[in-house]
């Protein structure tokens, strides 16, 4: 699992749809879209923002919910949780760094 997490991060703009999503969640194709290009100069096609959503979703850190037509993406920050308590628990007793 984690290492979609690390293929997940390690792009650019996958990373700016997190964040866009982290800013303002549940977002349709076209508003990321939309922000990409007017807050980050990325010009994206929908086809390519679709494919990093797809990844995103695979990796655990995007869920997506449909609507009608309209399928709302929102962020899940579990697998990234498990990643920093992996890291960032107490020392375990009796282990040497």
């Amino acid at each position: 699992m984690s290492d979609d997490v690390f293929k997940a991060l390690a792009d650019h703009t996958r990373r700016t749809i997190l964040d866009e999503l982290a800013e303002r969640d549940g977002q349709t194709l076209f508003e990321i879209c939309g922000r990409l290009l007017t807050k980050h100069g990325l010009n994206t096609s929908r086809q390519g923002v679709s494919q990093h959503l797809a990844l995103l979703e695979a990796a655990g850190l995007v869920e997506t919910r449909r609507d009608g037509r309209y399928k709302f993406h929102h962020l899940d920050t579990r697998p990234l949780e498990h990643l920093t308590d992996r890291w960032l628990a107490p020392e375990r007793s009796g282990e040497s760094s």
